[in-house]
């Protein structure tokens, strides 16, 4: 009976998280990050502001929660495209864009939150302390883009390059979150047209002349890792 009961709570519990996370969702694209309220949250989410605090002791700790829901949404987008393509190009570019796809229904408040995110000792930062896990979880997936690809590299590439990826892909987020156009068309214009280059740089790596200077590059980004 313990076991049951706990399963319960557990199940109930993770309903009350997902309740509130889609609340504040709901919330931001409505009003934007700053005036929708921990207290909005929890009214919209059919809880106490208590309990809202319990499960997230801040806005910011919901966004975390909002970028782990997303790179889960992205892992399972890529899928297809991971599981079928074997060429560089074509598995950057699709995911991507599945990553484009996934962000598009919070485009209308992306610049308000943007703002904070790129703001150096938020939170919210891409690179903060808090975004870790999120920005690990990433990393990751162009690794996955990276061993699972037919490319042929040179030494040491294909160790930094699953970073250098997420770099690009924080890059072609920061376009999107400005791109107007409809549907975003110019955002998938410069994944399509960026991916082919970044494949043929790395299989330039090969050759002598351009090793100093891919690890010049590897070494900027050590420089200013946080």
């Amino acid at each position: 009976m313990t076991c049951v009961a706990d399963g319960t709570r557990t199940a109930r519990a993770q309903q009350t998280r997902a309740a509130i996370t889609e609340a504040a969702l709901a919330l931001f694209r409505e009003r934007g990050y700053e005036a929708a309220t921990m207290r909005a949250i929890a009214k919209r989410a059919g809880v106490s502001t208590g309990n809202a605090y319990y499960y997230f002791n801040s806005k910011e700790e919901l966004i975390q929660e909002f970028y782990s829901r997303n790179h889960a949404a992205h892992l399972a987008a890529s899928g297809d495209v991971l599981a079928t393509e074997k060429d560089l190009t074509a598995r950057l570019s699709g995911t991507v864009r599945a990553l484009v796809d996934i962000l598009m229904p919070y485009h209308s408040f992306a610049a308000t939150f943007y703002k904070h995110a790129a703001e150096p000792a938020s939170p919210l930062s891409p690179f903060s302390p808090q975004s870790s896990p999120a920005r690990q979880a990433s990393i990751a997936l162009y690794r996955d883009v990276v061993e699972g690809s037919s490319a042929r590299m040179g030494p040491g590439v294909r160790e930094r390059l699953p970073e250098l990826l997420w770099l690009y892909s924080l890059g072609i987020t920061l376009f999107w979150v400005h791109d107007s156009t409809d549907g975003c068309a110019k955002t998938y214009q410069l994944i399509d047209a960026t991916a082919p280059v970044i494949a043929q740089l790395v299989a330039a790596s090969r050759l002598p002349a351009l090793r100093r200077t891919l690890g010049d590059l590897i070494a900027i980004v050590d420089r200013l890792a946080l």
